[in-house]
């Protein structure tokens, strides 16, 4: 039987019901969306309950042949409120950390991944991944362990050998057989920009992270690490809601790096109030680390009082 229009009434059944299909699979896609949003928006809230930014520094920050506890003594009189260390690879560790933030009352906000660099999700063979994966699964356990929410993942590194769209490929495949666990353990799995030639644009960055479709993927943006791939300030308000912990440097005691010159684009400073008014805007209320060279006590106390006027609003340099 023949429509007027010619078409048969079984193409015009099969139209109708891939129409339906469509718009249910964009109707969910939505939906899908808008929870992960949710979800996303009470991580963030949760992550800073006084409804500002919270004040951390990363373990290498402070003086190298001292304990664990006299570094966070260090922390807590310079006026941290929390630290992010590495990957922790033995119980012993873990439980030294512990009682050093028991202690001294700082939070352990974050764990930074430790073997990404040395063993990427990316590389050609199997056996280094795995050696990645076991990496971030140890740092997953470290962060549950330890009561952080985030950890630290540089995802994949571009090289001769290693192709774009192979490190784009491989690091999703990975990172998704780890969704159950971060789930499980409530730790989000925190992207960083960082010098690994890839995920050059705020665009591209948000849409990596997106394509998960979930809240345990999101972005660790560091606001130092940009060089020639654009502004910090362009790159958060893209970022945005998928923004969950920030990394500051390039303003500490001993930085060469020029002032920010808005008529000279070929400077390698930054505009720190314009970053500061972007974080605003985006009504981003996390912890914001530290993450300098290491020094003493002066030099960190004086890395602690650079942060504090930056958070106020004023130049840290």
């Amino acid at each position: 039987m023949k429509t007027q229009e010619g078409v048969s009434r079984r193409d015009f059944i099969t139209d109708t019901r891939n129409s339906l299909n469509r718009r249910q699979f964009f109707a969910g896609s939505a939906v899908a969306g808008l929870v992960v949003a949710q979800a996303s928006s009470a991580l963030r809230a949760a992550e800073s309950p006084a409804g500002k930014m919270r004040k951390g520094a990363c373990i290498g920050v402070f003086p190298r042949e001292i304990s664990v506890l006299e570094k966070f003594q260090i922390a807590k009189r310079a006026g941290f409120e929390g630290i992010e260390p590495n990957t922790l690879s033995t119980k012993a560790e873990v439980e030294e950390y512990k009682q050093a933030a028991e202690s001294t009352g700082l939070r352990i906000h974050s764990i930074m991944n430790s073997d990404h660099w040395k063993y990427p999700l990316s590389d050609s063979d199997p056996e280094v991944v795995k050696k990645c994966v076991e990496g971030i699964r140890t740092s997953l356990q470290n962060a549950h362990d330890l009561g952080a929410d985030t950890v630290l993942l540089v995802p994949g590194v571009v090289t001769p050998a290693v192709r774009y769209s192979e490190v784009y490929a491989r690091s999703q495949k990975q990172i998704k057989d780890l969704l159950g666990m971060a789930k499980d353990l409530r730790v989000v799995i925190a992207i960083e920009n960082v010098g690994n030639r890839f995920l050059l644009s705020p665009m591209e960055f948000v849409r990596y992270i997106e394509e998960f479709r979930s809240p345990w993927v999101r972005g660790y943006f560091d606001i130092g690490n940009l060089g020639a791939n654009g502004y910090p300030q362009d790159w958060i308000r893209t970022i945005d809601r998928q923004l969950t912990k920030v990394h500051i440097k390039r303003f500490e005691p001993g930085t060469d790096h020029p002032k920010f010159d808005p008529n000279d684009r070929r400077t390698q400073g930054i505009d720190w109030d314009a970053v500061r008014k972007a974080l605003t805007d985006v009504k981003y209320q996390g912890w914001i680390s530290a993450e300098v060279r290491n020094g003493d006590e002066a030099y960190v106390t004086e890395v602690s009082a650079r942060m504090d006027k930056f958070l106020v609003g004023q130049s840290p340099v």
